[in-house]
C-alpha cells in the first residue's frame, strides 16, 4: 500500500524508503509492479473524472 501511495504522490523520497521495505518483506518485482500499475491506473481513472467535472462546470457557467 505505502508503495502504491508513493507513486501516486511521486514522492522520490518516499518511494526508495518504502521500495526497499518491500524488498526487505521478500515480495516479487512482479507483485511491486501490479500494486504500481493499480495505483497508477486509479490514479489516471480520478484525473479524468475531475477533468469531465471541470469541463462540465465550465459549459454551466
Amino acid at each position: 500500500m505505502a508503495v502504491a501511495v508513493a507513486h501516486v504522490t511521486g514522492c522520490p523520497y518516499c518511494i526508495e524508503v518504502h521500495v526497499s521495505q518491500v524488498k526487505k518483506k521478500e515480495a516479487t518485482k512482479e507483485e511491486m509492479a501490479e500494486t504500481i500499475m493499480v495505483a497508477t491506473a486509479l490514479k489516471a481513472g480520478s484525473a479524468m473524472a475531475h477533468g469531465i467535472n471541470a469541463l462540465n462546470a465550465y459549459d454551466e457557467s
